[in-house]
């Protein structure tokens, strides 16, 4: 915990473990998908106690408010101490998550690699061989 009042918000999501290097999360935040309090941010922007963010990674839409200050990574459970997620954030990104489960379990799933008998009725059938 630090004892200045402010991060880097790169140094944050990090340390949060939001991302896994400092790097990524300095790409995303580049890239518009980090705004804090609504606005677009860069990589060097303070984060203070109370801020909001919306972090979006792939899919997901997380929105978080700033409960404390880090600059080093630790563990899981103290990075956990860093934010508070929203309960709409947490029940949409629950509900897309089963979304995709549901789509995925409907959807056509790959078998087996075809053998070399299937393979040659393959070949044969589309003519490519020739």
């Amino acid at each position: 915990m630090t004892d200045d009042g402010k991060v880097r918000l790169d140094k944050w999501l990090w340390a949060a473990r939001f991302y896994k290097t400092r790097a990524l999360a300095a790409e995303s935040i580049s890239g518009g998908k980090i705004h804090i309090n609504g606005t677009r941010a860069k990589p060097a922007h303070a984060v203070h106690p109370g801020d909001d963010l919306q972090i979006r990674k792939g899919p997901y839409q997380f929105t978080v408010s700033v409960k404390g200050l880090s600059r080093s990574r630790g563990p899981a459970s103290v990075a956990a101490l860093l934010y508070e997620e929203s309960p709409q954030s947490i029940a949409s990104r629950q509900q897309l998550a089963e979304q995709h489960r549901l789509l995925a379990a409907t959807g056509p799933q790959p078998g087996e690699r075809p053998t070399k008998r299937q393979r040659r009725q393959m070949i044969r059938f589309t003519g490519r061989g020739e």
